[in-house]
């Protein structure tokens, strides 16, 4: 990683600023206070991975997410037949936080103008990710919105289920518990707004060559995010106290969690593509870690008795533990 510098390009520069969005979805949420009772009320304080609604033994989980601005990488590319896995692989993650298996998808399309061969690309990764993510997608919707959309927007809501007695908040989480992080694929769906942003000003093209792998730049941030399915086979095997999908705000997101700190002594090595940004953007070590996934794309907070099962289920890393406060990485203080 490079050295710290005072300036540099942020997320906030770029246009997302996370504690803005932070105390937006705190004034939303306060608003939202009506729950329904007996069958079917909620379980969860809104705020979490998914929503979770009772149904007698069980709990239905629901999801809602997006590709976000990674769709405006696609059309630069013409290439579109990867962002549906993105937009399954976001719901059926945060599905998987929380322990809940994943059951089936409606999506949401929407176009600055009708685009046939533009739609049957994307159906062919909205087609995988089910695949791999072994849900139905059961409808959507698609509109054509030519004074709201430019280009298209994609997004999709995921529904799953889990026993109640097996749900995941990590609410168990201990002092002393391992961190077993997961590789990610790359920047999966994240950040891309400051990705894009450093790119544009480093005068690169999307069709640059990606000097450290065969790729252009444009297939490089295209990679498709990963789909976390061992997880099901994880919390059937193994005690687990808690479990993060690490999205947009990196690191940042742990705090849903517990109120307890995580210590990243032995962390996953990033990607190039992180190292790339970094250098062209002049970002922060920080501004790294609480932007994006940096090479880790879910993490699993387990007891260290069984740490060598869930290695073996996952082929993870253990990459600290859990601390009284704060989150560090190394000897970087995130938080």
């Amino acid at each position: 990683m490079s050295e710290n510098r005072s300036e540099g390009m942020t997320y906030a520069k770029a246009g997302v600023d996370i504690a803005k969005e932070e105390r937006s979805i705190a004034r939303l949420a306060k608003r939202l206070r009506f729950r329904r009772k007996g069958f079917g009320a909620p379980l969860v304080e809104i705020g979490h991975y998914a929503g979770l609604i009772d149904m007698g033994e069980y709990a239905l989980a629901m999801t809602t997410d997006g590709v976000g601005s990674k769709v405006l990488v696609a059309n630069a590319m013409k290439k579109w037949d990867t962002v549906g896995i993105d937009c399954i692989a976001m719901n059926v993650n945060d599905l998987l936080a929380i322990g809940a298996e994943p059951l089936a998808f409606v999506d949401y399309l929407a176009m600055e103008k009708p685009d046939e061969s533009m739609v049957e690309q994307i159906a062919v990764g909205l087609q995988k990710g089910a695949e791999m993510s072994n849900i139905s997608i059961v409808g959507g919707e698609m509109a054509t919105l030519p004074d709201i959309i430019s280009g298209f927007d994609l997004a999709g809501t995921c529904v799953g289920i889990v026993p109640k007695d097996r749900i995941i908040t990590g609410e168990s989480i201990q002092v002393g518990d391992l961190l077993l992080g997961l590789p990610s694929s790359g920047i999966h769906s994240n950040g891309l707004t400051l990705a894009r942003k450093v790119i544009e000003r480093a005068g690169y093209s999307y069709e640059d060559p990606f000097t450290s792998t065969k790729k252009s730049i444009g297939e490089e941030l295209l990679t498709p995010t990963r789909i976390y399915m061992e997880i099901l086979d994880l919390v059937e095997r193994c005690e687990v106290h808690g479990l993060a999908h690490i999205t947009g705000s990196g690191l940042l997101k742990l705090r849903r969690l517990t109120k307890h700190g995580f210590n990243f002594d032995d962390p996953l090595i990033p990607h190039p593509i992180f190292k790339f940004l970094q250098e062209e953007g002049g970002i922060s070590d920080i501004e790294m870690y609480k932007t994006f996934n940096m090479g880790m794309g879910f993490l699993v907070v387990l007891p260290e008795k069984d740490a060598k099962s869930a290695l073996k289920i996952t082929g993870g890393k253990i990459v600290g533990e859990v601390v009284e406060k704060g989150i560090m990485v190394r000897d970087l203080q995130i938080v």
